[in-house]
């Protein structure tokens, strides 16, 4: 039985015990929440673990009052091969940024990341605030951290190897700092940054015809992340890149990070 499943056996003490580690913590530091009563302020909850029994994926979020989506949230699955976790996804959200409505469309649908439809006059609003696609609010930059988080709690469970599907190219970027490899995807991430150096076929695409393809954006992860989600992929000719952007699948090792790197000293 894979780890996920057979922690979801154990009793809730338990289960919050391993799941708390999750958690990095500076959030708990920062935002005054309890690590054992997992209460903020006057004895308010401000953790959710979610990991019924037999279940093969676990929830943990962390939510302040008066704050509608959630401050952290993370989410792990079993795979197929018990000695690896799956990282399903990870939201950070900075309570003290403002918010934009990136995540539903202009009749309230769900736009699923961006991905299932798009609210342009918000994604526009977020681009200028300084915002990565497919995020409501800016991140706290804890990245590091979390990955910290997660490979001690590998460590205890003796799993080797976690595993993870990087959104957007943003993402991607980021997780090569710190040690993650490509399954899938390297040759695609090599050749978008060949293709946004000078005169190369999607730096010349760059030519302003949205607020999502400005000249500048060649230079920075942010600014290419926005316009291969408005697109760009699919504008140029290349047999990698015809079908536009695929998620890379990616992964680390536990104790022996090995980065492949696409984008050599990023500029964020």
């Amino acid at each position: 039985m894979a780890w996920i499943q057979r922690i979801s056996l154990l009793s809730r003490a338990e289960k919050e015990g391993l799941y708390r580690i999750l958690i990095p913590p500076s959030l708990y530091d920062r935002f005054r929440v309890d690590p054992l009563s997992f209460t903020h302020g006057h004895g308010e909850r401000a953790v959710r673990f979610f990991s019924p029994e037999k279940d093969r994926t676990c929830l943990v979020e962390m939510r302040l009052p008066g704050m509608e989506e959630p401050l952290y949230s993370i989410q792990l699955s079993d795979t197929i091969d018990a000695t690896q976790i799956e990282l399903d996804f990870v939201i950070v959200n900075d309570p003290d940024s403002p918010s934009f409505n990136t995540h539903v469309d202009e009749q309230g649908r769900d736009t699923l990341f961006g991905w299932a439809a798009r609210n342009i006059p918000e994604e526009i609003k977020a681009l200028e605030a300084g915002l990565f696609p497919g995020q409501t609010r800016k991140g706290l930059r804890m990245t590091g951290e979390l990955v910290q988080c997660l490979e001690f709690f590998c460590r205890i469970l003796s799993v080797q190897s976690i595993r993870l599907d990087a959104l957007f190219y943003h993402n991607a970027v980021t997780y090569e700092r710190y040690g993650f490899s490509y399954f899938e995807g390297y040759a695609q991430m090599k050749r978008i940054h060949e293709l946004f150096q000078p005169g190369r076929a999607l730096f010349q695409r760059l030519d302003g015809s949205t607020p999502f393809r400005r000249p500048e954006f060649s230079r920075s992860v942010r600014g290419r992340s926005w316009a291969i989600h408005d697109g760009i992929l699919m504008d140029v000719e290349d047999d990698l890149l015809c079908d536009g952007w695929a998620s890379p699948v990616m992964y680390r090792m536990v104790g022996r990070p090995r980065a492949m790197v696409t984008f050599p000293d990023p500029v964020y």
